[in-house]
């Protein structure tokens, strides 16, 4: 498999290279381009691959500023769960896993990416193996067999690399105890979790939490605040100004320049505020319930696309001489992710045909009346967005505008609430778009938006949209549906990031 996400650069480093699983050598990339890429120490390589050393049993992220290894002493994987499983610990110099996600897990639309989305997401945790193959609609046998293939490491594996990367977190950031960790983060006895982190870290859980009291920042109790990484550069004004102008009252705010939400977890809800600094956002989560700690980090880490590789976007987006001084003048821009599937099918519906400042009443004034309050308010974050269920009953008296769009918003999160209609982070894009088209009223634009927003899917363009169209005028490009997706071939597999600009240049 490739290293993927930095378009040109990475292509000069990595090609396909046959796979098996299971020993230190069964690794997924080219082992002298990875060499190659290692030696460069440079950070935008960090998530793609890990580097691994035999004689000292330790992976590393590939800009680990440790001594270059012997070529002959290094092996590679494409996941810190397949160094894992083949007997290497995480180096406690550079933290591999304190590091942006892999790109390709927003890019690939296959089973493997969408199978990596649901076990980041605590899917493995909250409902085993069997719940994460039926999400994903086969069998759990094939499921394993092909994220061993792919990734080195079956779905129990990657789920551990996932579970050990949250009881780290909550260890040196939270004054929970150890035993309360380890059901936190979702292991199934105190045991288990001890041999984990030692097996994964080199060290026991008390070891990690000494080491981090240098550093440790006082929390109050279901408070954690921690750092997340991202690729430079980072459009975050841009980012913050397209969340604000469409900022439900009570469930968003902006506040000095920091962005907080509330989200419905598995277990409860949850508060996030983020705040930047240089390198990283400062992320302050309050939580009912700390099982829900990796998936609150995961979602709001696809919320603001903290995993993108701009670099591998600019790439391309800037060879186009009508969106290069738009490309160079926001480097960093990124595509606005969700917290929740269903809320933007709810959002995308409502906003259809109106503008932004329309629908942001309709969905506060909805918010208001059918939301759920949070039990202690956190600021201006005061309201959980409605359920499907509270949707569908009472949304039709609620909600002003034409029938037909009230009676879509009601059938739809009827569909929601009954399972009929899932809308996850491990959807494949084509079966969705084509199950949301299938309600009448729901076209290509809501189907596109909501796998722009849930999936994270790097190249739609809603050719359909107004202010879209007219920012294309403003920049010289064809505006006419059919002449814009015509001359957007040239922007793949960008497309939507491309439409950010054009939307931006409206």
């Amino acid at each position: 498999m490739p290293i993927r996400g930095a378009a040109v650069v990475m292509s000069e480093y990595c090609e396909p290279c046959p796979v098996g699983a299971g020993s230190m050598d069964d690794v997924l990339i080219d082992e002298e381009q990875g060499y190659r890429a290692s030696m460069s120490r440079d950070a935008r390589f960090d998530g793609q691959f890990i580097l691994a050393v035999r004689t000292t049993g330790i992976y590393c992220r590939p800009s680990c500023p440790a001594i270059m290894p012997k070529r002959t002493n290094v092996v590679f994987f494409s996941t810190a769960a397949a160094a894992q499983q083949s007997g290497f610990r995480a180096c406690r110099r550079c933290l591999p896993d304190s590091v942006p996600g892999s790109p390709e897990w927003n890019l690939r639309a296959d089973l493997a990416g969408r199978a990596m989305r649901l076990i980041t997401d605590g899917t493995v945790e909250r409902e085993g193996v069997p719940g994460l193959a039926r999400r994903l609609g086969y069998s759990d046998r094939h499921v394993t067999r092909v994220l061993t293939a792919e990734l080195g490491a079956g779905p129990l594996a990657l789920a551990r690399a996932h579970r050990a990367h949250s009881a780290r977190l909550l260890i040196e950031t939270t004054t929970l105890s150890l035993a309360d960790i380890a059901f936190a983060a979702g292991f199934a006895s105190v045991r288990q979790f001890n041999d984990t982190i030692k097996a994964v870290f080199a060290t026991t859980p008390t070891g990690l939490r000494v080491a981090a009291k240098r550093h440790a920042t006082p929390t109050a109790p279901g408070k954690v605040t921690l750092r997340l990484p991202y690729r430079e550069p980072f459009d975050y004004d841009g980012l913050l100004s397209f969340l604000a102008a469409r900022a439900v009252q009570g469930v968003e705010a902006v506040v000095d320049g920091a962005y907080g939400r509330t989200m419905r977890l598995a277990h409860g809800v949850g508060t996030a505020w983020l705040t930047p600094s240089a390198g990283h956002l400062s992320c302050t989560l309050s939580l009912t319930d700390m099982r829900d700690l990796g998936s609150a980090v995961t979602r709001v880490r696809r919320l603001l696309d903290l995993d993108a590789d701009p670099g591998a976007v600019n790439e391309v987006l800037g060879a186009d001489p009508r969106l290069e001084a738009h490309a160079r003048k926001t480097p960093g821009l990124r595509l606005p992710g969700a917290v929740d599937g269903a809320e933007i099918v709810t959002r995308a519906l409502i906003g259809q045909q109106i503008t932004v400042a329309a629908a942001r009443r309709a969905l506060t004034n909805l918010t208001g009346c059918l939301g759920t309050r949070l039990p202690t308010p956190d600021g201006p974050l005061t309201m959980v967005f409605p359920t499907p269920e509270a949707i569908a009953t009472r949304a039709g008296e609620i909600l002003r505008g034409p029938a037909r769009r009230i009676a879509t918003i009601g059938t739809v999160n009827e569909a929601l609430a009954s399972g009929e209609l899932e809308v996850h982070v491990g959807a494949d894009p084509q079966e969705l778009s084509e199950t949301l088209q299938k309600f009448s009223g729901v076209g290509p634009w809501t189907a596109g938006y909501v796998l722009m927003r849930v999936l994270g899917a790097p190249d739609i363009l809603l050719t359909g949209d107004v202010a879209m169209r007219k920012g294309a005028a403003n920049l010289g490009i064809p505006s006419a549906p059919a002449e814009l997706e015509a001359y957007a071939s040239r922007w793949r597999p960008w497309r939507s990031y491309a439409g950010m600009h054009l939307w931006s240049a409206s």
